[in-house]
């Protein structure tokens, strides 16, 4: 038996109260993240984005996450919130997503045709990691809907980010099943859009961290 020592990366999406983001702070989450994208339940605008960003604790990471918004709402966005980090949902092409100067991730649509690991390496050679979410091509995501974690791509020499339908229930199946290299959580630890669940949050973190720890054959 070897213990895994890896540390799974955790992020909080869709993000609405500035108490929330100071619980997972607290909680030792590694990442918030606002959503910009039109459409979205958890949608919240560029100014409210910045007073909320005021409790974000040190060392944590805020992702502003777009689905096909036009390049000057985004920059609206870097201007008003200063993310660290920027995640794409829609299809955004290497050149876009790449014109902000900013890291960023390229979220994955697993609800069609698999793409391998080669074919989004080399659609997306600047991006800092990759996102597989539970949508289909051309859908919102945030579902809540978890999809064959056997579908994800294999040899992909990226850091990537496991979405769609996790929750407290399921995150430790998925840590040491998969071994990402981080999740990202919205509606799993809501108790209603954009309203995130104490306990949920917690356990979500617990589950995690008790997956970290899990001694693997």
């Amino acid at each position: 038996m070897t213990r895994n020592l890896y540390r799974t990366r955790i992020k909080f999406c869709g993000m609405t109260r500035a108490g929330d983001i100071r619980l997972a702070g607290e909680l030792g989450v590694d990442a918030v993240g606002f959503i910009f994208a039109k459409g979205s339940p958890r949608r919240v605008a560029p100014a409210e984005a910045r007073a909320m960003r005021q409790a974000t604790a040190p060392m944590v990471d805020v992702v502003a996450l777009f689905r096909n918004n036009p390049r000057e709402e985004v920059r609206e966005v870097l201007r008003t919130v200063r993310p660290t980090l920027l995640q794409f949902h829609g299809e955004e092409d290497e050149a876009f997503c790449r014109g902000f100067n900013l890291p960023y991730l390229k979220a994955i649509p697993m609800g069609g045709e698999p793409m391998s690991a080669r074919s989004l390496q080399l659609a997306y050679p600047t991006s800092a990691g990759f996102l597989f979410d539970s949508h289909a091509p051309g859908a919102q995501g945030g579902t809540g809907v978890a999809f064959d974690w056997s579908q994800l791509p294999t040899g992909l020499h990226r850091p990537f980010l496991l979405a769609g339908g996790l929750h407290p229930e399921n995150v430790f199946d998925a840590v040491t099943s998969v071994l990402p290299w981080g999740v990202d959580v919205s509606s799993g630890i809501e108790s209603e859009p954009g309203i995130k669940d104490g306990y949920r949050m917690r356990k979500f973190v617990e589950e995690v961290r008790r997956a970290d720890c899990h001694e693997m054959s």
